[in-house]
């Protein structure tokens, strides 16, 4: 079967603006040439010399966190609970049947940065795709923010998915969402600004806490959304088996089956 895949998700590098301060990847190469500490101690005797071209292995030391990189997010990042007071899963424990699925684009890029979606913007977007949803299909928003990624605005580029507009999508059967921005929500330096007006902190962090009425994941930090049609894909995201852990990182990809589209 003829396949297309496109790759979805963006490096874990060091020195890019993907994450907050304090909160980046750090990543220590160690090459051939200066890794012979590591495995002369399984080989007494052994000289650097002795291996081909000096050259021993390429590792390397990686410090992270758990939503470095495209990551998926487990209800239990957004809350201790779900389903209207049900424990709330951890990321080892998502149903992977979420987690490969057809895929279907909302095309947000045209809404100013920090605006936050609402249920009518969704429908309309849905209606201008001529889609309507099926319960497990994954729906991921493609923000200004996937545009910017690595520069310095990143974080306070792109909109973000409203409580409401979360419910709307999880109320059709949708169980997994994903966004080319750092945050499914808005930019937090536009909701700070919001909140400091109004002082309702339930515009903190809105779209994820939807999930203490109904669970669901969502991937944050895709990449290449611009190059995928409204539908017609899958979307493949297995995300890595950390015990208890709120998130896990993932190699989130699209897959077309060229077969199909051709008949």
């Amino acid at each position: 079967m003829a396949r297309r895949i496109v790759d979805l998700s963006i490096y874990l590098e060091n020195d890019v603006a993907s994450d907050p301060p304090g909160l980046q990847p750090r990543i220590t190469y160690h090459r051939h040439e200066s890794s012979f500490h590591q495995m002369a101690p399984f080989f007494p005797g052994l000289q650097q010399d002795d291996l081909p071209d000096g050259a021993v292995w390429a590792v390397e030391d990686v410090a992270l966190n758990t939503h470095n990189g495209t990551h998926l997010d487990a209800p239990w990042h957004f809350h201790p609970t779900m389903d209207g007071g049900q424990r709330a899963i951890t990321i080892d424990e998502v149903d992977l049947d979420w987690c490969f699925q057809p895929g279907v684009k909302l095309d947000f890029r045209h809404l100013p940065d920090g605006y936050v979606i609402r249920p009518e913007d969704v429908a309309a977007e849905l209606t201008r795709v001529g889609h309507a949803l099926k319960p497990l299909e994954i729906v991921v928003v493609n923000t200004r923010a996937g545009s910017r990624y690595g520069q310095p605005d990143y974080l306070s580029s792109g909109v973000g998915m409203g409580r409401d507009a979360t419910m709307y999508l999880l109320e059709r059967g949708v169980r997994l969402t994903g966004t080319d921005a750092w945050s499914w929500d808005a930019p937090f330096s536009h909701t700070a600004t919001r909140y400091a007006e109004t002082g309702d902190a339930s515009l903190v962090w809105e779209g994820h806490k939807a999930s203490r009425h109904i669970g669901y994941c969502h991937l944050e930090k895709l990449h290449n959304l611009e190059t995928l049609p409204a539908h017609g894909f899958h979307i493949c995201c297995f995300p890595h088996k950390i015990r208890g852990a709120s998130a896990g990182w993932t190699r989130a990809v699209a897959i077309f089956d060229e077969r199909l589209r051709d008949a």
